[in-house]
């Protein structure tokens, strides 16, 4: 009697176990899935408009050819003004530019008309939450873009310049910042799309955004050119991590125990910001009113 009652109770124990596992790999697919459904979702998008995509490769190698005779006439007669030459300031703003175009807001972007439209609410619904859902768009359309960035990239050497990473080691220190770099900006893209559940509209503090952290990023001007001050305040804030901290790593400004110091702290921003961005979706979802039909 009792072998009966423990075979039956470890019958129901494994059966439950199992159950368990069960349930818990089959939902981790279904989130797998959801993740490149989403990402190929947005990269159709990038796809279907690529004329538009084209002409922004276009207007991204005139802006680089434009750095390059400002840079030139800044230089003048000098070869070298606080420790950089010209051609490494010009390769500087070609990389900066590249990396800015492929880190474009996109999914983000989209926050305020799922808003307005009401379609939100379906998002709420989808088995990825909604966090998840703007990120995975977002590596979406940075995918697709890597070909056109491939592709214009000879043309923009030629209008602008290049040079190559300063020694092997940088060049995969490079790659590991950029990517960290990537979840920064597309984390903080993300914090500046939520406003809409508040405002509708969210076109003023995208430009306020853009303009702020292109300036304090390096994307304009390096942190190497700016005053004292300046450089302090923006080394620690999370902008820089985007854009200045991979290329000065790649060039080789910033090398050895210094670049890995400059990715921990890109690694740190980016869980701060992604903090951030739970908490302000927390905010979200107590108060979310679904406008539209």
């Amino acid at each position: 009697m009792n072998g009966t009652v423990n075979g039956a109770a470890n019958g129901t124990v494994k059966g439950a176990a199992s159950g368990a596992a069960n349930g818990t790999v089959n939902g981790t697919a279904l989130k797998v899935r959801s993740w490149l459904a989403f990402c190929r979702l947005q990269a159709r998008a990038v796809t279907v408009y690529r004329a538009d995509y084209a002409l922004g490769l276009a207007g991204l190698i005139i802006q680089i050819y434009l750095f390059r005779v400002v840079w030139v006439a800044v230089y003048g007669e000098h070869r070298t003004v606080h420790g950089v030459t010209l051609p490494l300031q010009i390769a500087y703003s070609t990389i900066v530019s590249l990396q800015s175009w492929v880190f474009m807001p996109r999914a983000s972007e989209q926050i305020p008309q799922r808003v307005r439209e009401g379609t939100v609410a379906m998002d709420l619904l989808r088995p990825l939450g909604f966090l998840h859902q703007v990120i995975a768009c977002q590596v979406g359309g940075t995918a697709v873009l890597l070909p056109f960035a491939l592709v214009g990239l000879p043309f923009a050497v030629l209008a602008g310049g290049a040079v190559g990473p300063a020694s092997a080691l940088a060049a995969g220190e490079y790659v590991i910042a950029l990517l960290v770099g990537w979840a920064v900006a597309t984390l903080l893209q993300a914090v500046v799309g939520m406003l809409a559940f508040w405002t509708l509209e969210v076109s003023g503090p995208f430009m306020i955004y853009t303009a702020i952290s292109q300036f304090l990023a390096g994307a304009l001007v390096p942190l190497w050119f700016m005053p004292e001050w300046l450089r302090e305040t923006a080394s620690v804030l999370p902008f820089q991590a985007s854009s200045y901290a991979p290329v000065a790593i790649y060039l080789g400004r910033v090398q050895g125990s210094g670049a890995w110091v400059l990715i921990g702290q890109q690694v740190g921003w980016a869980v701060v910001v992604w903090v951030i961005l739970r908490l302000v979706w927390r905010r979200v979802f107590r108060r979310v009113t679904i406008q539209g039909g």
